[in-house]
This record gives structure tokens, C-alpha cells and sequence, in this order.
């Protein structure tokens, strides 16, 4: 919490500037919360350099997949890089069967709350099954409860402007083969080659026979947010406990 150069820089790392007053971002705050499964990444990595190589790696991998696919939100049709075009495809063809429908005006908006102080940009709000709520998308392996915390953030801020705010969603978007074989998947993000094992008798690692690369589209509801959003203000009061001498330098109290 104190690896910042001076106040300007820990005030941009940390949050945003709207309307002459500084607010901490969401996704910073439920950054304070442990995250037992990077850690183990990161010890089970042949190096501290190595480790932080990959989430680099996978961090940008994952970031093109949200441009191009916010991009086709937006009604816009890019060039798909090949890297990413399964993982693409598969969301294109899920939002055409679900008929996703995009408020683009929202995509990619920053917002805030005023009396709880805190801001944060939304990825989009979507009318899905008939429903209106907050799709924060994902390229992660899976979807973790952690993110409830930051999508309650958002509907708690959205709400008294949005009062037909229903539901949230994650989207999670992501790529990997599958070995006929045995079922195992492998997931080939970042250049690290993640192998889960299938329900069948293991092959040896050498003797999989991978399919090509194949977009996995996974969304889920949450349409309970109160308790998350309890949890998420404990988590902003750990992240100001934790960062106090730089916000007293800021003057946030």
C-alpha cells in the first residue's frame, strides 16, 4: 500500500476524479481481499519472475478479448485477432441465441456513488431473458464469488438513477482444447498450458490428443446483492484502514 511514487500518482492508481472530488475505485478496494488461488499460482511457478510473466501475459490476452467483444457490443465489427477469435465466435453466436440486447451508452461507463464514496467502471447493462441488470464480463478460468462483491458495488450505485435495475450477471468468456482421449481440458492463456484432468482414465502427458482451441461462453445470475454489498463496505473500510497515511495526505477524511 505504499509503493507509490507520490500523492498524484497514488490518486491515480487508486481511483477517479469526477466532478472536482476524488473517489476510490471498486475494483481496488475488493483488491484488499486475500486471493488464495494467485498465491498458489505463484508458488507452484518456477519463479516470482516467471509467475508475474504469465498474469502479464494472460492480463493482456484477456483485456484484447474485452475490447474486441465490447466493440461488437457497441454494434462495431472488428478485425477478430486469431489469438482470441474462438473465445469471440462463441460469445457471438451465444449472444445471438439468448438475443443479448446492449444499452451501448452504458458500456464501459464509470459511475459512482456520492454518500459511500466509491466509483467504478461498468462493463454493460443488458436486458437478457427478459431482464435488466449489471453483465460484468470475464476472462478468467472460472467465476468466483469475489466478483459478487464488485457487481453489488455497481448495482448499489446504479440503482437510484436505474430503478428498473433487476439482476446482475458475470459473463465469463475464455478459450481451452479438450483432449479426446481422456476429456482432460487444457487452458493455453498467458503461455501457460493449465491442464485439468478429465472424468476418464488420465492419458500420459504426452499422449493427449488436444482438439482445436474452442470458445467457452459461461454466464451467471446473482440477483441478490445486499449481503455482497455489506461485504464490499467491510472491504472499503480494510482497503482505507490500510491506505490511511496516503489518504490523510489527500485529504479524503
Amino acid at each position: 500500500m505504499f509503493d507509490y511514487k507520490n500523492t498524484d500518482d497514488f490518486k491515480e492508481q487508486c481511483g477517479y476524479e469526477i466532478d472536482g472530488r476524488w473517489y476510490p475505485r471498486v475494483t481496488k478496494i475488493v483488491g484488499i481481499k486475500s486471493k488464495p488461488a494467485l498465491y498458489y499460482f505463484y508458488g507452484e511457478a518456477p519463479s516470482y519472475k516467471a509467475a508475474k510473466e504469465m498474469t502479464e501475459n494472460s492480463a493482456k490476452e484477456g483485456t484484447l478479448m474485452h475490447e474486441i467483444v465490447q466493440k461488437f457490443m457497441v454494434g462495431e465489427t472488428p478485425d477478430i485477432p486469431p489469438e482470441i477469435k474462438p473465445g469471440v465466435d462463441a460469445y457471438l453466436e451465444f449472444a445471438e441465441q439468448r438475443n443479448v440486447q446492449i444499452a451501448p451508452e452504458f458500456i464501459e461507463k464509470r459511475i459512482h456513488h456520492p454518500q459511500e464514496r466509491y466509483a467504478g467502471t461498468i462493463d454493460a447493462v443488458a436486458l437478457i431473458d427478459g431482464k435488466f441488470g449489471v453483465l460484468d464480463i470475464k476472462t478468467s478460468q472460472a467465476i468466483y464469488r469475489d466478483y459478487n462483491l464488485q457487481t453489488s458495488a455497481y448495482m448499489e450505485a446504479l440503482i437510484p438513477d436505474m430503478p428498473n435495475l433487476e439482476t446482475r450477471w458475470i459473463l465469463r468468456i475464455d478459450q481451452a482444447k479438450k483432449c479426446f482421449a481422456c476429456g482432460a481440458t487444457m487452458r493455453p492463456k498467458g503461455g501457460r498450458n493449465k491442464i485439468r484432468r478429465g472424468r476418464q482414465m488420465p492419458c500420459q502427458i504426452d499422449r493427449h490428443q488436444w482438439s482445436d482451441l474452442t470458445g467457452i461462453v459461461e454466464l451467471q445470475e446473482f440477483p441478490f446483492w445486499k449481503d455482497d454489498y455489506k461485504a464490499f463496505l467491510g472491504a472499503k473500510h480494510l482497503w482505507e484502514w490500510e491506505s490511511l497515511p496516503w489518504l490523510k495526505k489527500i485529504g479524503y477524511f
